[in-house]
């Protein structure tokens, strides 16, 4: 993002109105920044929050975040009045214009990989693109585990009535 005080103020002074509100996405110079609307900063966290909602939104992605990060969340989970934050297993770069999204996820059993990572890559891209007006460089996705539904018991169920 271009920082106001180091802006030549000399090369905006000749722009005329209409120059200036011509394209606001063509340099930061003509932007509302350089119109002396002010200027509006979009912190990693959003877009990491952002990016981790989108991409839990996509039936079939069963979590986010790699085992410690999902043991840690699981911990915090149990803390009345905490919960787990919705950027676990997300990672963002951002800059003036773009930014990157790189997602650790667990899958559901079942599930077709590939289309499932696209559909979250495509839903990603849409929702941080729509909400910050950034553009989406790339999303990437690491598949660390699958989710089976038997992780879910209590290891009760299967030992039979060996031991009561």
């Amino acid at each position: 993002m271009t920082n106001p005080a180091t802006t030549n103020s000399a090369e905006h002074s000749t722009l005329a109105a209409g120059d200036a509100n011509q394209s606001a996405t063509s340099t930061p110079e003509s932007s509302a920044q350089a119109s002396g609307q002010g200027s509006t900063t979009i912190a990693d966290v959003v877009v990491q929050k952002i990016a981790g909602l989108a991409a839990r939104e996509v039936p079939g992605v069963y979590e986010l975040g790699g085992g410690a990060a999902r043991a840690f969340g699981a911990v915090k989970g149990r803390i009345p009045g905490a919960s787990a934050s919705a950027g676990q297993g997300v990672s963002v770069e951002v800059g003036q214009k773009q930014a990157a999204v790189d997602l650790q996820m667990l899958v559901e059993y079942g599930v077709t990989i590939p289309d499932l990572a696209e559909d979250v890559r495509n839903n990603v891209i849409d929702s941080v693109e729509q909400m910050t007006g950034l553009e989406v460089v790339e999303v990437n996705i690491n598949v660390n585990d699958v989710h089976i539904p038997t992780d879910d018991s209590d290891g009760d169920q299967g030992t039979g009535d060996r031991v009561q």
